[in-house]
């Protein structure tokens, strides 16, 4: 049995991360939940999985969880920010899953690299700013970093299917959707209202994510964390735009030799990506 820490628990990532488990209790349990201020959504998680622990980063949240915590028969324990840090630190706890979104999410990161965790990492931030810093800090606690966003596990698991070095790769490629102003003329950029920016035309995501697809900043993100996570200069990792979005592949990585690419694709309603290999 393995025991997770789901940080960010009740965004995209952290309930897709949450319904995977269900299916396989018999393999996973929650030792800790973190959440922001979603207090509602948090006790509902709790009355399915009874983690250990429980953070809400807001203290307004976390009164009104607390008072809430008392009419349920639950082993949960709300925590402090300390504590809450010093839970994914220890040997009780095998995985922890990075869904905190933003620079928020970094001292987590560090704190479950620094004790030799096994890190599913769906912060780009935190690599972002801290790559060369996490990498180093892995290295030393032999901790394992596994990307589980769409585009960098694509790439991730073309790599580690191949035998061959990381200086054989020629370029790696991501895909993005363009997000909502991709086919809009420059003259109609000047009247862009907020709405319209958080208005994805695919994906249902929020706000600061929806603005950063909207300006493709999350591209420029992306880049950098590739450059960190698969140990390759930026000139190497490109991005391919599609407006029917990320339909036709995840990510792509494209060998010296012969120029001949692997590919990973998601499934549609699926929380599992698909390999294949083509040239």
């Amino acid at each position: 049995m393995k025991n997770i820490a789901v940080l960010g628990s009740t965004g995209s990532i952290g309930t897709s991360t949450l319904d995977v488990i269900s299916l396989n209790l018999d393999k996973f349990s929650i030792s800790l939940l973190a959440s922001d201020s979603n207090y509602k959504l948090l006790i509902k998680q709790c009355k399915k999985f009874n983690p250990k622990y429980v953070y809400l980063r807001d203290s307004n949240a976390a009164r009104l969880f607390k008072d809430k915590l008392g009419s349920i028969n639950l082993r949960t324990s709300i925590v402090n920010e300390s504590d809450f840090l010093e839970i994914i630190s220890i040997p009780e706890v095998d995985t922890v899953v990075a869904g905190i979104v933003g620079i928020a999410g970094l001292r987590s990161v560090y704190k479950a690299v620094e004790a030799g965790k096994r890190v599913l990492l769906a912060n780009k931030e935190s690599y972002v700013v801290a790559g060369e810093l996490l990498n180093q800090l892995a290295r030393k606690n032999k901790a394992i970093i596994f990307p589980i966003d769409s585009e960098h596990s694509a790439v991730h698991q073309c790599l580690s299917r191949q035998k061959s070095s990381i200086k054989d790769v020629h370029k790696l490629i991501l895909t993005g959707s363009g997000g909502p102003f991709l086919m809009k003329k420059l003259e109609h950029f000047e009247k862009i209202t907020p709405e319209e920016a958080t208005l994805h035309p695919i994906w249902s995501m929020g706000k600061k994510i929806s603005v950063d697809s909207a300006t493709m900043m999350n591209k420029g993100l992306e880049v950098i964390e590739a450059k960190w996570l698969f140990d390759l200069a930026a000139d190497k990792v490109e991005i391919y735009y599609s407006s029917r979005g990320n339909s036709s592949f995840n990510g792509r990585v494209q060998r010296c030799f012969n120029y001949r690419s692997n590919v990973c694709t998601r499934h549609e309603d699926t929380n599992c990506l698909r390999f294949r290999f083509s040239k």
